[in-house]
């Protein structure tokens, strides 16, 4: 337990605080080693990790890569435009209507798209548009935080939903049926709450007339209009791999793969320059951070969190539920929400998951909104302030908790709500 608690510990600060620029991924995979040698974990759970991760891992990065083409053609930047000038120069439509947009690309991109995309454009329109540094503080935050708590809708909204649906063979439409409501409320709640406590430094009015035509940034007309008959065709597949049971990834690397050879055809993008700027440190990050957690596991950590759910379910479905969710959130604030999706999948499947199913869909709300209470709670975040420290943006821990801490808990609260 002791060296299991170590390495888990060291590797995390390490990945948080990144010393000489040393990448998530790497240091993940210096902890995976680490725990190996140690015998904290042995080749079989690496194996094991491997087997658990590998489908969502790849259908993720697939997702990236067709967030990264769609962006060079200018699609998320069309659609930022499109959202400003539709609220006809309102402040408070406009951030209703961008958290709408952050809501549609988690839904559809992944959080990690939603913060590694649309937090550029929106932080460069926002300057733009002469915003003062408040209201640019108001619409980055709530940008950032629709990007976690919108990312339940689908399988591919979130990492944490991927490996979660592939760990308990959820199929892709039993998935979305269960999710429906609870990510619907969760959007509801996420605007209502952003917008009271940012509704002060929300601009009264503000002039779009100075943006430029939506049509303008579209740098290949001939790919944006086929991006939307792919996106249709994309989804479909989803479906239909989830009739067949197949991988997930089958669908969205491959067909992401496909989207840049016909990108690259048209000239839209320049394929080789795509596929090295593709994440693929969270590749690393996702395999080696599992490893370690997995040492958790082995010193009996799931043991002790499986009892803590049965003592829930002691009390009522209600109490299971709520609990659940929030313990999830909690330890995701602590210690990141992608080894927490990991423990406490463990742990449900030790009390068993039929008859628990709620409580699977429960720890993926508190795994997706829970991390938001913390800067450290999820990699969506992390990349998000990375992003936001390249633009000369620097957002404290401080400054960052004193909001999160008291927007998310109503907010899961209300999401939770609707798998009762």
């Amino acid at each position: 337990m002791a060296w299991a608690i170590a390495v888990f510990l060291v590797t995390l600060v390490c990945i948080i605080w990144q010393p000489r620029g040393l990448q998530i991924g790497t240091t993940a995979i210096l902890g995976a080693v680490a725990a190996l040698l140690l015998g904290v974990v042995s080749v079989g759970d690496v194996m094991s990790v491997i087997d658990i991760v590998w489908d969502a891992t790849l259908a993720f990065i697939g997702i990236i890569i067709l967030s990264m083409v769609l962006d060079e053609i200018g699609f998320f930047e069309w659609a930022a435009i499109k959202m400003a000038k539709l609220s006809g120069g309102s402040g408070h439509k406009m951030f209703v209507y961008i958290l709408l947009l952050g809501a549609l690309v988690a839904a559809f991109f992944a959080n990690d798209g939603a913060a590694l995309i649309l937090t550029p454009i929106v932080l460069a329109k926002m300057k733009y548009l002469n915003m003062n540094p408040l209201a640019i503080f108001a619409f980055l935050i709530a940008g950032g935080f629709i990007g976690d708590s919108a990312s339940n809708p689908l399988v591919i909204s979130n990492l944490t939903n991927i490996v979660t649906a592939g760990y308990f063979n959820i199929g892709f439409f039993e998935y979305a049926r269960h999710m429906f409501l609870p990510n619907l409320l969760s959007i509801i709640a996420s605007i209502a709450v952003l917008w009271v406590y940012f509704r002060k430094d929300i601009p009264f009015r503000v002039d779009v007339a100075t943006l430029p035509e939506a049509a303008s940034v579209i740098k290949n007309h001939t790919m944006f209009r086929f991006s939307w008959f792919f996106l249709a065709l994309l989804m479909t597949g989803y479906f239909i791999g989830d009739y067949y049971h197949l991988p997930i990834s089958v669908f969205a690397l491959g067909g992401a793969l496909l989207f840049l050879a016909i990108a690259t055809h048209y000239k839209a993008v320049k394929p080789v320059m795509t596929i090295k700027a593709a994440p693929w440190q969270v590749v690393w990050f996702s395999i080696g951070l599992y490893v370690v957690v997995y040492g958790l596991k082995n010193a009996g950590l799931t043991d002790v969190i499986a009892s803590w759910i049965v003592h829930l379910n002691s009390y009522g479905t209600t109490v299971a539920i709520l609990g659940t969710g929030f313990l999830s959130a909690i330890i995701s604030s602590v210690m990141n929400n992608m080894p927490t999706i990991m423990i406490m999948d463990i742990a449900i499947d030790h009390v068993g998951y039929v008859g628990n199913e709620a409580l699977v869909y429960a720890n993926i709300l508190g795994s997706n909104l829970g991390p938001k209470m913390t800067p450290i709670g999820s990699l969506a975040t992390l990349l998000w302030l990375h992003v936001l420290a390249q633009k000369g943006v620097k957002i404290g821990w401080g400054q960052y908790m004193k909001v999160g801490l008291v927007i998310t808990p109503p907010v899961l609260l209300i999401a939770l709500l609707g798998l009762l």
